[in-house]
């Protein structure tokens, strides 16, 4: 699973995903509609890797219904200069 960012502090995004440098790619080249195309979230500032998906899925609602005060710390506490992983891939 993963949070996109538009920016530091911007507009958050979480998803789930199996190939996770494939998504973030699709992302980055709006290669689908939808919101991260819309509000131009294509920076991946965090990421976690789950032994199946299901486990990844059951992660991905809890985290959505988190505040977001919550969703930054998580971020900051691994990314706190909001750089973008998706270069570490």
């Amino acid at each position: 699973m993963y949070i996109l960012a538009s920016q530091q502090n911007g507009t958050l995004y979480i998803g789930v995903t199996s190939n996770l440098k494939k998504r973030v790619w699709e992302h980055k080249n709006d290669i689908i509609d939808g919101f991260t195309k819309n509000y131009n979230v294509h920076n991946l500032v965090w990421f976690e890797v789950h032994d199946n998906m299901e486990a990844a899925i059951i992660k991905e609602k809890q985290l959505k219904k988190w505040k977001r005060q919550w969703k930054l710390r998580v971020i900051e506490e691994v990314n706190p200069n909001w750089t973008d992983l998706y270069l570490t891939l």
